[in-house]
């Protein structure tokens, strides 16, 4: 924990990807410092709801980026460009991060070469859609398209669909933070800083390991299957008197132990003996079972099969997933000294020392060049008359 919060994240970001990664770094207790123009900010600051009732602090904004500082330097300018150099000096950057394009790495001065010559054991971070050699743009959906999630997502007879959430921009924020931690370690058994390039598009496609094997090397047709498996059977959703429940059978002592329950008895078949039987016949076997099903609630089919060790959950809203007792206990909360506003968040993948010794608390999100002062002044010694020419130059 200690060893964390003597790390200081230099973030140009904006939209999701970035902005997740150093919230995850934050959550670490590392000192990450949100870098923004003066006069654009971050598009995602404007997209939501103006639930705090003032500008550029709108609810799209929020979740991805507690516990951080915000500074605003227009890169544009010779003049920023050299601030730039000087906050990696004077804060003692150990990670800088961007997720603009690379033609406007140098243009910036924000190219790994640059910032290299100011500080030679700088870990640099680059994330873009397909990685530094192109400039193609890419948003969240574009790229699930691309990648082929879109047509193993929907109904069989369906169009293709997107994902619940961005899951390409966070997959590649956790990548990142693995390559990042790694970086870390590298540096402190080497003295070496290195350069970090994250191709979104390849990270998406890494996850397709038995899709494309299946596609390349046997010739099978990998498509949408709705709610059920390719390779395993009963696993859909099934209908409750009162709702729906995700069954998920995984081997055969699974199906035989469901076909010994009172109202399932009827299910059982010799075909159905084997996986394989099971799924050359589907379709009857999914109807067979949603028939036994719906005679029952989703809390009589819980306790029914959680008893004899078969996979079930209650489809959950997101209202239930956040009452869980395994996330709401370990909630983030954060409260906006200017509002009183406090907001919520799931924890992160894994309970950090740093939020332990909070309380599961962190900083709100930060405004637009909130902390300009403290850190043109504060940290890098300027004077209020240097600071007030600066923005009025809008060089800040």
């Amino acid at each position: 924990m200690e060893f964390f919060r003597r790390i200081t994240v230099l973030s140009h970001e904006q939209a999701t990807t970035l902005p997740y990664l150093t919230y995850l770094l934050a959550a670490e207790g590392m000192n990450v410092i949100r870098l923004e123009d003066p006069v654009k900010g971050d598009p995602n600051r404007r997209v939501g709801e103006p639930a705090l009732g003032e500008d550029r602090m709108y609810t799209y904004y929020l979740p991805n980026n507690l516990g951080k500082k915000a500074i605003t330097l227009n890169l544009a300018s010779e003049e920023g460009r050299e601030i730039l150099k000087e906050l990696i000096r004077k804060l003692n950057v150990d990670i800088f991060a961007t997720n603009t394009l690379p033609k406007r790495y140098k243009k910036l001065g924000i190219d790994y070469e640059t910032l290299r010559s100011v500080k030679k054991d700088l870990i640099w971070v680059g994330i873009t859609g397909f990685g530094p050699e192109s400039d193609e743009p890419a948003y969240d959906p574009i790229l699930q398209a691309r990648c082929g999630y879109m047509e193993i997502t929907g109904e069989k007879e369906g169009p293709p669909m997107v994902f619940g959430v961005p899951i390409v921009d966070l997959g590649a924020s956790l990548i990142a933070y693995g390559q990042v931690m790694k970086a870390l370690y590298k540096r402190a058994i080497t003295g070496e800083g290195c350069r970090i390039d994250i191709s979104m598009f390849q990270g998406a496609v890494s996850l397709l390991v038995n899709p494309i094997m299946m596609t390349v090397d046997f010739g099978k047709k990998i498509t949408r299957k709705g709610n059920t498996h390719e390779f395993f059977a009963p696993v859909s959703v099934y209908p409750a008197k009162d709702g729906y429940v995700y069954i998920a059978v995984g081997n055969d002592r699974q199906w035989e132990a469901i076909t010994k329950l009172p109202g399932f008895e009827h299910l059982y078949s010799k075909d159905y003996e084997t996986n394989a039987g099971r799924i050359a016949d589907v379709q009857n076997l999914n109807r067979k079972l949603s028939e036994a099903t719906r005679k029952f609630t989703v809390e009589e089919l819980l306790n029914m099969f959680n008893r004899i060790g078969v996979p079930i959950s209650k489809i959950n809203t997101i209202e239930e997933v956040a009452r869980d007792p395994h996330i709401s206990k370990y909630m983030i909360t954060a409260e906006d000294p200017k509002t009183g506003k406090t907001i919520h968040l799931p924890p992160p993948p894994t309970l950090t020392a740093y939020l332990k010794s909070t309380g599961f608390r962190m900083s709100f999100p930060p405004r637009m060049g909130e902390h300009n002062e403290e850190i043109y002044c504060g940290i890098l010694g300027y004077s209020k008359e240097k600071f007030e020419e600066l923005r009025r130059k809008g060089i800040i």
